[in-house]
């Protein structure tokens, strides 16, 4: 083991971003596609959110079943994942 490459494992281990070329313009692409990210994260949760008080609602009013909360649950999950693969698209970002 060579002692002088050890300081530089520890700090790449400890780094939550690590830059491993001269080209400082990939951190500003790497903060948008994190940005678009977290946008895209919470645009899921709201929606969840919002389709399961909707059918807490129609529940409580009796006008929906289990089944129907069961399939909206499942349809949320559905649409999440289709919505969460538009962060995989990130050549538009830069």
């Amino acid at each position: 083991m060579q002692w002088e490459h050890y300081g530089s494992d520890s700090a790449i281990e400890a780094a939550d971003v690590v830059i491993m070329t001269d080209e400082v313009s990939k951190v500003e692409k790497a903060i948008k596609i994190s940005k678009k990210t977290l946008k895209i994260a919470r645009q899921n949760i709201a929606f969840a959110i919002a389709v399961k008080i909707a059918v807490l609602i129609l529940t409580a009013f009796g006008i929906s079943n289990m089944w129907q909360a069961v399939f909206a649950d499942v349809g949320v999950t559905v649409i999440a994942v289709l919505n969460a693969f538009r962060a995989i698209n990130t050549k538009n970002i830069y």
